[in-house]
């Protein structure tokens, strides 16, 4: 599971010594917004130690590049250093994934492919979403918050960006990849409470994970996201019920008072499906 991704800035290097240590899922070694321009070439040299760094802390690394003449080098740069994955800002065509994907590939080597977890920051972008999800070495989708409400000229409350999200959602599972997200900006960490609603609520609309700025948010992100040990509990009732119903000829049934069917079984399976993997 990738439940909290936690940004940080590419050229700060007493925030990336300790990025890795923060609990995070994934660290997202930013070299686009949080650089400043005269410092970007320099956060992205210091990817060679900057990304092992993070890596040795046990999660994935992944590294937000620039979208501008910068990208190819920021990439090329990212895949040599050892990530998991790039986060590619601005992405409105999945022509762009074509071209990075090839682009990529004679860097390589013997390393898995590089992951792309293209964020849809404009109102072209949110339009071609089910085919960017479905682009080559995507394996996860995310809105870009603040950037997808200046690109309409909104502000980024959580009713402007409710429904822009879920579009961006629905075309990431239709796809088959996680989605990454809250109804809320990230720019606002302090309110750990509102956070935390955010993330649950998040969580019951199917999203694995979202991004935070600050560390203190990650510890929320990861219990919002992560099953209770009730809800587990009821899924391995459900799950041994269920067995017992089919060898009794059942495929529905009730179980403390409670209808089930297929549904709600292949809901029970998967949570413990995640969770089993989460664990190993």
């Amino acid at each position: 599971m990738i439940r909290s991704l936690l940004y940080v800035p590419g050229n700060t290097p007493r925030f990336l010594e300790k990025a890795g240590q923060r609990g995070a899922d994934a660290v997202i070694i930013d070299l686009e917004d949080a650089v400043p321009e005269a410092a970007k070439t320099g956060a992205r040299e210091m990817l060679a130690r900057s990304v092992p760094m993070v890596a040795a802390g046990g999660g994935q690394v992944f590294v937000r590049v620039n979208m501008s003449d910068r990208l190819l080098d920021d990439a090329v740069a990212a895949t040599q250093a050892g990530a998991d994955a790039l986060y590619l800002p601005k992405v409105n065509d999945v022509a762009l994934l074509h071209r990075l994907a090839e682009h990529l590939a004679p860097f390589e080597g013997g390393r898995a492919p590089m992951g792309f977890v293209p964020l849809i920051e404009d109102p072209e972008g949110l339009f071609e979403a089910r085919a960017i999800a479905r682009g080559p070495r995507v394996l996860a989708l995310s809105a870009g918050g603040e950037d997808l409400a200046t690109s309409m000229g909104a502000k980024p409350t959580p009713e402007v960006l409710r429904q822009p999200k879920l579009m961006i959602h629905y075309a990431a599972k239709a796809a088959g990849v996680m989605s990454f997200g809250l109804f809320r900006s990230t720019a606002d960490f302090s309110d750990t409470d509102a956070i935390r609603a955010a993330a649950l609520e998040a969580r019951d609309f199917g999203f694995d994970g979202a991004s935070c700025i600050h560390p203190a948010v990650v510890p929320v992100l990861n219990a919002a996201f992560s099953p209770s040990p009730e809800e587990l509990d009821w899924a391995r009732r459900v799950v041994a019920a269920s067995r017992e119903e089919a060898a009794a000829g059942r495929g529905a049934f009730t179980l403390e008072g409670r209808f089930i069917d297929l549904p709600i079984v292949t809901r029970a399976e998967r949570l413990l499906d995640r969770f089993d993997k989460d664990q190993a």
